[in-house]
C-alpha cells in the first residue's frame, strides 16, 4: 500500500473494506463533457427506462448493498436496508417529479403558442456525504441523469465502496459509459472537481465546506450550486397531556440519537417548559435502554458509532466544552473503547451556558434549555443562523400554527421526529443550512434550466404604428 492510497474501514472493526487510489476530477470531467450531448438527445423515456432499471438492479442485490452499506459506515443494519430501499424508491419519486416540476408545458395567449421546456446544465458534480453514502448523493444523481446531464460523484472518503458499488448498479442497467463517473479523493480533489470545466455542483456536507463552496462559486453565477449543510435544529416539547409522554419522549430519543445523531435533521436543542423534569425524566429513561454496537450485533443495536475516532474525539471535545460552560450533565458522553468511535447517547442542559455555540455537533449530542413560556421557546427554537429542520411536540393546532409561522426551517415537523422528511416532498433549509435550493421532489428544479418560448408555424407580423407613408 502506497501513501497516496485511500483506505476505508469497518468503524467498528478497522477491518479494510476498500482500498484504491484517488482519482483524476479532469479526466473525469472531460469524459462526462464528451458523453453528454448524447445523453442529453437520448429520448426522456429512454432514460428513465435505464433509471428504472438501476431500481431494479438496485432492489435484486439489496442485501449486498446494505450489508455494504454497515460494514462501512456501522451504521445498524436493519438502517442500512431502509436506505436501500430508499435508492430504489428514488427512481418513481424523480420521473414524476421530472414531469410534474420540469416537464414541457403549452398555453395560448392571444392566438400564440406558448411553450416552456428545460433543458440540462451539461456536466453536474455530485459531492456526497457520508451519513447517508448512497441515498442522498443518488438523490441528486437520478434526477441528474433524468434531466439528460452527465454526473461526475466524488463520495465521501469514509465511504468509496458504498459509491462504486452504486455505480457498478447503473452500469448493470445500461447506463451508457462516462454518463455517471465516481472519482474517488479527499477534500482536495473535491476542490480540484469544483473549480473543473463543471457546469455546476450538487453538495451534501457540512457548513464549512458548503461555506467554501459559495464562496468559490460567487465568481461563476452561471453555474449551478445546490448546497445542503445541516442544522442546529430546535425540537420544543410544550403542553404534552401525561398519558402522551412517554411516546413524546420517543419522538425525542428518535429525533435526537438515530444514526447516531448523524443526520442533519436530528434535534440538537430540546427546549422545554417549567414542567419540562416529567419529560426529561422519560427521555433519559429510555436512552438507558438503547442498545449501541455494531451493525451485526444481535440483538440489534438502535445505533452504531459515529463514523470514525476523528468525528468521535470531536465530539467528546465539544461535549467537554458545554461542560466547562456550566452545562448540567444528565447522560454523560461516554466511548465504551478509545481505539473505537462507539459513543452513548448523552444528554447535558446547558440552561446555564453563556454564549452557547451555534454549532452543530454532528453525533449522539442532546443539549437541554429551558424556557418560562412558549414565546421564550419561539425565541430559542430561532436563535440560531441554521434553518434545516424544527418540530413541535404536544400542544394545540393552534399552537402548532403559531410555532409554524414562527420557525425559520425548511422542514416543520408537528408531533413527529424532527429527522421525518418525505421523499416526494421538497428537502431543504435557509440559513446557514443551504442557499434556496431545496432537493428530494424539487431537486429536479436545480438540475434543468426552464426555456420560454413563443411560437409560430408561420411568419405573420407587421408594423402598424410610426412608418413614414
Amino acid at each position: 500500500m502506497s501513501g497516496s492510497d485511500l483506505v476505508s474501514t469497518d468503524p467498528c472493526t478497522g477491518e479494510v473494506v476498500w482500498q484504491g487510489s484517488p482519482g483524476d476530477p479532469l479526466a473525469a470531467v472531460a469524459a462526462a463533457r464528451a458523453s453528454q450531448p448524447g445523453w442529453a438527445a437520448t429520448r426522456l423515456a429512454d432514460r428513465a427506462a435505464v433509471a428504472h432499471a438501476f431500481a431494479a438492479v438496485v432492489t435484486a442485490r439489496a442485501q449486498a448493498f446494505a450489508t455494504l452499506i454497515a460494514r462501512e459506515t456501522g451504521k445498524p443494519l436493519w438502517e442500512t436496508r431502509t436506505e436501500v430501499v430508499s435508492v430504489a424508491a428514488k427512481v418513481a419519486i424523480s420521473i414524476t417529479a421530472q414531469a410534474e416540476r420540469a416537464g414541457e408545458r403549452h398555453g395560448e395567449a392571444g392566438g400564440i403558442r406558448q411553450v416552456v421546456r428545460h433543458k440540462p446544465h451539461g456536466v453536474l458534480a455530485v459531492l456526497g456525504p457520508y451519513n447517508f453514502p448512497a441515498h442522498l448523493p443518488n438523490g441528486h444523481i437520478v434526477p441528474a441523469l433524468l434531466a439528460g446531464n452527465t454526473v461526475v460523484f466524488k463520495p465521501s472518503e469514509h465511504t468509496p465502496a458504498v459509491a462504486d458499488f452504486m455505480a457498478d448498479c447503473w452500469a448493470a442497467a445500461g447506463l451508457p459509459d462516462g454518463v455517471l463517473t465516481v472519482v474517488h479523493g479527499a477534500g482536495d480533489t473535491g476542490k480540484a472537481l469544483a473549480a473543473a470545466d463543471i457546469d455546476g455542483l450538487l453538495f451534501t456536507g457540512s457548513p464549512d465546506t458548503g461555506a467554501a463552496l459559495a464562496r468559490q462559486f460567487a465568481a461563476t453565477p452561471h453555474k449551478m450550486l445546490a448546497l445542503e449543510m445541516g442544522g442546529n435544529n430546535p425540537l420544543v416539547v410544550w403542553d404534552v397531556p401525561p398519558e402522551q409522554l412517554d411516546a413524546a419522549a420517543a419522538l425525542v430519543v428518535q429525533s435526537a440519537f438515530l444514526s447516531a445523531g448523524q443526520r442533519c435533521t436530528c434535534a440538537r436543542r430540546l427546549i422545554v417548559g417549567p414542567d419540562g423534569d416529567a419529560l426529561l425524566d422519560r427521555v433519559a429513561a429510555l436512552v438507558d435502554r438503547l442498545v449501541v454496537g455494531a451493525p451485526f450485533d444481535d440483538p440489534a443495536p438502535f445505533m452504531g458509532p459515529v463514523i470514525d475516532n476523528r468525528a468521535a474525539d470531536g465530539l467528546q471535545a465539544g461535549f467537554a466544552r458545554l461542560i466547562d460552560g456550566g452545562g448540567d450533565v444528565i447522560r454523560p458522553l461516554t466511548r465504551r473503547d478509545p481505539g473505537w468511535p462507539l459513543l452513548s447517547p448523552a444528554i447535558i442542559d446547558v440552561t446555564a451556558v453563556a454564549n452557547r455555540p451555534d454549532a452543530e455537533l454532528f453525533g449522539p449530542v442532546l443539549q437541554v434549555i429551558r424556557v418560562a413560556d412558549f414565546a421564550a421557546a419561539l425565541a430559542e427554537a430561532n436563535a440560531t443562523k441554521f434553518g434545516l429542520s424544527a418540530g413541535l411536540i404536544g400542544g394545540t393546532a393552534a399552537l402548532y400554527d403559531r410555532f409554524w409561522a414562527a420557525s425559520r426551517a425548511g422542514v416543520v415537523n408537528w408531533n413527529r421526529p424532527t429527522n421525518g422528511a418525505a421523499s416526494n416532498a421538497p428537502f431543504g433549509g435557509i440559513g446557514l443550512s443551504g442557499n434556496n435550493r431545496p432537493s428530494a421532489f424539487y431537486a429536479a428544479d436545480y438540475c434543468a434550466w426552464p426555456v420560454a418560448s413563443l411560437e409560430a408555424d408561420a411568419a405573420s407580423s407587421g408594423i402598424v404604428t410610426g412608418l413614414r407613408p
